[in-house]
């Protein structure tokens, strides 16, 4: 494979960079509010799992126990 010349690759990271479609700041903002909120969503539903399956099995040794 050919080295480029490292002034022609700078021009080649500025075209490939010019090229990019940059979110704007209420995308950005809406996309981080979307992952608080799932995160706190996915963490309440586990909780409940864990609480679920933590209170069956005190249940079931509780009975032979």
């Amino acid at each position: 494979m050919a080295k480029a010349n490292p002034a022609q690759f700078i021009q080649q990271v500025r075209a490939e960079v010019s090229k990019v479609v940059w979110p704007t700041r209420r995308e950005v903002l809406l996309t981080t509010g979307m992952v608080f909120v799932l995160a706190a969503l996915t963490s309440v539903f586990f909780f409940l799992v864990d609480l679920t399956i933590r209170t069956g099995l005190q249940g079931l040794l509780g009975m032979f126990g």
